[in-house]
């Protein structure tokens, strides 16, 4: 693509002259042929010695006599700009032989499914949908238009995707909740009988796991993303916008209102309801409800202020602990003396 046909793709304008565009890649490895973005300030200097055939970044950093697409937001802008040359992953279009389709399952005409997946009884395919190999579809789920399950994840039975969701490898839905009743001969499973519901343009990394509900329904609000090794347990709601990052674990019937933020191994405890807004630190563990907007971090989870003077204050502990024992002997030399008099 040339640069003002990609400038018109993402409507942008451009400065310098039109050149050909064969790729993207960074400053630092970018050739003549490829255009590289400047997502912060961070990086001017390599800006300066780049050797790039174009630029993306903000007009006030435009240099001169190279070409640039002039963006005021430039990381959002890159996306796009990437998008356009992006090559999908896979080969294929079609049913494979080599795949198993039940009978009962019904598949739109353009659904691309490869060699060695399953579609299980009464499963329902939407247009788009690409299937990758190792895929197990259980049976009554039922999958939106252009969903794309990358290789080997499972949906178990009645697993329900929206439009546009995207499950990455080794990815399992739809398992049985964690549940057992206790009895004088050991735990008794409590049997998982609901299902999980997926929302619109939703994104779910590798290796992660939602669970089933006991009874209804375990949902992933529209436009959630969730990235690799999270757990998510039975009952749990979360809403619209959210972002759960690596390492996360929630635990039953917890709900998340919509765009809450859930750093790496955060760990959410049963029952409990963060509002719209909220943003919870790396390795926190949440024990209690939190109000919209909130800001928590620490184990237990505290305020964000509270929590970063206790992070300032942990180097100086050492010290502190020196100056109380002296403290408490001199203390007891008053006393001492004062026993004396």
């Amino acid at each position: 693509m040339r640069l003002s046909e990609v400038a018109g793709k993402v409507g942008l304008t451009f400065s310098g002259h039109d050149i050909e565009l064969e790729g993207v890649n960074t400053l630092v490895s970018a050739g003549e042929g490829q255009i590289a973005p400047l997502l912060s300030r961070n990086y001017l200097g390599q800006l300066a010695e780049t050797r790039a055939g174009a630029v993306l970044c903000e007009p006030e950093h435009a240099p001169h006599g190279l070409p640039c697409l002039l963006s005021a937001n430039p990381k959002l802008d890159w996306a796009r700009v990437v998008t356009l040359f992006a090559k999908p992953q896979g080969c294929l279009t079609g049913v494979s032989p080599q795949a198993y389709v039940h009978p009962e399952a019904t598949l739109a005409a353009d659904t691309t499914v490869y060699p060695f997946a399953f579609i299980g009884a009464r499963a329902i395919v939407g247009p788009g949908v690409v299937i990758f190999p190792g895929v197990y579809v259980g049976e009554d789920c039922v999958l939106g238009s252009n969903v794309t399950l990358y290789p080997n994840c499972v949906l178990m039975a009645g697993t329900i995707l929206g439009d546009r969701v995207t499950v990455h490898a080794g990815t399992v839905l739809g398992s049985d909740g964690y549940g057992y009743a206790q009895s004088p001969a050991g735990h008794v499973k409590i049997p998982q009988v609901g299902h999980v519901v997926i929302g619109n343009d939703v994104e779910i990394g590798a290796n992660a796991a939602i669970d089933r509900a006991a009874l209804e329904a375990t949902r992933i609000g529209d436009g959630t993303k969730i990235d690799n090794l999270v757990q998510i347990a039975h009952n749990v709601q979360t809403g619209r916008h959210c972002l759960i990052i690596s390492q996360v674990g929630i635990a039953g019937s917890t709900k998340l209102g919509n765009g809450v933020v859930l750093a790496g191994q955060a760990g959410l405890r049963d029952n409990i309801t963060l509002g719209d807004g909220v943003q919870v630190a790396a390795q926190s563990g949440v024990g209690h409800d939190l109000p919209s907007g909130a800001i928590a971090g620490g184990s237990p989870s505290m305020d964000a202020a509270t929590f970063l003077r206790v992070g300032l204050s942990l180097p100086k502990l050492p010290e502190l602990m020196r100056r109380v024992r002296r403290l408490e002997k001199a203390l007891e030399a008053a006393e001492k003396e004062s026993g004396r008099e």
